[in-house]
């Protein structure tokens, strides 16, 4: 422990910083702290002071509020709690929503520029959009995970912490989920309890470890099927906006229905059925994702079209044992090919990104939920021939400090 953690200092808040804290400086001190918004000034606590470079702080009290500050939607969360004992989920709660997106495009439109060296209006004039449903950005929440104290009580986690809070209430999620959600229930021996609601079915509690069941879920006029117990995007609206989002992203120009398309880090194959019906039922494109179960929904949800399959497999391992496996043939498929990747928050990385690269497809389509993860994968893909052409955001995730973007990559 530092001298002075624990410590309450008044802060002039600058600007906004990538997960969801602000910035503020104290004798030439890099401070994060959370729950402040830009231009408030605050007291807020010391709660690590060991690094260098910067220390971490929480608000306790707003001295000087932004116009910006709203009654946080969530009063477990709010700042007029400890910051101990607030809820964790909903760390852009107390920002006017609009005002939250203008802070999430802040965020993406800096990490292009410090982490992928990207000033272009390509970049710069992005913006987030909002998604349909609630004016004040609440009820939109379809899949929510509690975890569960010693005493088997559920909760969500404290913010930046693993103990458990007891809440009545989960404005962020959906009518049909907050209403099955067991907040005054007890569940010793387990680690969580997820609410889950489909768009067939209703809501549903998935204890622990317990045995997968099937879902349903409708896009458009498509039926996915999943387990329950499997990735699907939160938002209600959140599939239907980025399958619509991807078939824009895709330059049809430079999108060929025969050649070798991929869709990595697939799912249940959401993605490579926004390519296939947007181009049509001879596509060919393969999803490729590791987990066996979704590879199996996604054979089957892609069944319709003749040339879709999918993959199971790693992809880092995967698509460098096809880039090793090529001939003159599959390499001149995926020099015309388009290339979806929607990985995980951590990004595609290095090696995933130096094996698309020395496939040359002709364009790539890469969905983030990490504007600095995708930010070092654009800079990546830079270094191998390709440039930012396109980009979009959307307001995924209400209150959160999380954003969506869609990115089109071309080669030169």
């Amino acid at each position: 422990m530092g001298e002075l953690q624990g410590k309450e200092l008044e802060l002039d808040v600058t600007n906004i910083a990538h997960g969801g804290i602000s910035v503020a400086r104290h004798d030439g001190r890099v401070i994060f702290v959370s729950d402040a918004i830009p231009g408030e000034r605050v007291l807020a606590r010391i709660t690590e002071d060991s690094k260098k470079s910067f220390w971490r702080a929480e608000t306790v009290k707003v001295v000087t509020p932004s116009e910006h500050r709203q009654m946080h939607v969530w009063s477990s969360a709010s700042v007029a709690r400890d910051p101990e004992n607030r809820a964790g989920g909903a760390e852009f709660g107390h920002i006017e929503l609009s005002h939250q997106r203008e802070l999430k495009r802040q965020v993406l439109v800096d990490s292009m520029k410090r982490f992928a060296g990207v000033e272009t209006p390509v970049a710069s004039d992005v913006t987030v959009e909002g998604l349909p449903g609630s004016d004040d950005g609440t009820g939109w929440r379809t899949r929510v995970r509690l975890h569960v104290d010693e005493s088997g009580r559920p909760g969500p986690y404290a913010a930046r912490s693993h103990r458990v809070i007891a809440v009545t209430e989960l404005p962020l999620a959906t009518a049909a989920v907050q209403e099955a959600a067991p907040l005054a229930a007890r569940f010793v021996g387990e680690e969580h309890v997820d609410i889950v609601e489909a768009a067939t079915g209703g809501a549903r509690l998935i204890v622990g470890k317990q045995k997968p069941s099937t879902i349903t879920e409708v896009v458009g006029d498509r039926e996915f099927r999943l387990a329950d117990t499997g990735f699907w995007q939160v938002h209600t609206h959140a599939a239907q906006t980025l399958t619509t989002a991807v078939q824009d992203a895709v330059d049809p120009e430079l999108f060929d229905p025969k050649a070798h398309n991929l869709d990595l880090y697939g799912g249940v194959g959401l993605l490579a059925a926004a390519v296939a019906d947007r181009f049509g039922s001879g596509t060919k494109i393969t999803s490729v994702e590791s987990d066996a179960t979704a590879t199996g929904f996604a054979a089957r949800n892609l069944a319709e079209w003749i040339g879709a399959e999918a993959a199971t497999g790693r992809v880092e391992r995967w698509i460098a044992q096809l880039a090793a496996s090529a001939n003159a043939h599959d390499r001149a498929r995926l020099r015309s090919a388009t290339i979806v990747l929607d990985p995980p928050r951590s990004g595609a990385g290095k090696q995933v990104v130096q094996s698309i690269g020395g496939l040359q497809p002709a364009q790539i389509v890469y969905v983030a939920c990490d504007p600095v993860a995708l930010a070092r994968d654009v800079g990546l893909f830079a270094e191998r021939g390709y440039d930012l052409t396109a980009l979009s955001a959307f307001d995924l995730f209400p209150h959160t400090h999380h954003v969506e973007a869609v990115a089109t990559l071309t080669r030169r």
